[in-house]
């Protein structure tokens, strides 16, 4: 029998609309610049390049669910915390090098997530071509709702993507107006990681993004897949 030192950290798992089973995380994969009009809001020429990815912890994880949704804290560190809505694919089968025309069958299904930023501190990463991690990896920083099951909501190509803080509109797009679609973000990632079970892709953000403060509440949701709720709390 294993003696650990401590106990290991308990397993980060989401729940799974109307089930009582739940998604146990293995890895959280992000692309970034993946809307054109937020690509050039960040102050990028939006060719089809190929796609950029980072990566968040499992224990960044929240889930927001019900009417209430979630609350996190004010993150230390920072003065520019900012929202990013986002489709998030949530892989059920492996597979490595996996062809575009099969990609999908690789999803189990997928949820509303929100990326939040610490703006100021991935900015300063960035000129100085150094990684995002400060700025994108933080305790509460990957927000995200039960999964819908694709069996049950096909795989979503198009719908509204929407944003509001305080009932004020902040982003309003399509997923249609993704750069990279699903099928071809995960055939590429999948030529650099072996995609398994339990893996989520946050699919990028439309143009839009901005601060919050303590006390705001943010709200949005994707037209088929569901709505999600945040309050930021205080520091």
């Amino acid at each position: 029998m294993t003696e650990y030192l401590f106990p290991p950290p308990a397993p980060v798992a989401i729940p799974i609309r109307d089930s009582r089973k739940r998604f146990p995380v293995n890895r959280i994969f992000c692309v970034g610049r993946n809307y054109a009009a937020h690509v050039r809001e960040m102050g990028f020429d939006p060719d089809r390049e190929p796609p950029c990815y980072f990566t968040k912890s499992p224990s960044a994880i929240v889930v927001s669910e019900g009417e209430s949704g979630a609350m996190i804290p004010y993150p230390p560190g920072t003065s520019e915390l900012h929202h990013e809505i986002e489709l998030v694919a949530a892989i059920g089968r492996a597979g490595s090098r996996i062809a575009v025309e099969d990609a999908l069958a690789h999803v189990y299904g997928y949820a509303c997530g929100l990326d939040m930023t610490r703006r100021d501190l991935q900015l300063a990463s960035r000129e100085k071509k150094g990684p995002w991690d400060i700025g994108k990896d933080f305790d509460n920083g990957a927000v995200i709702t039960p999964i819908q099951p694709a069996d049950r909501i096909g795989h979503p190509a198009e719908g509204r993507i929407w944003l509001t803080v305080n009932a004020e509109p902040r982003q309003d797009a399509d997923l249609s107006q993704l750069i990279w679609p699903i099928s071809e973000i995960m055939s590429h990632l999948s030529r650099i990681y072996h995609l398994v079970p339990g893996d989520l892709i946050y699919t990028g953000t439309p143009d839009g993004v901005g601060p919050v403060v303590a006390g705001d509440q943010i709200s949005g949701g994707i037209d088929g897949v569901g709505t999600v709720s945040l309050t930021i709390g205080p520091a």
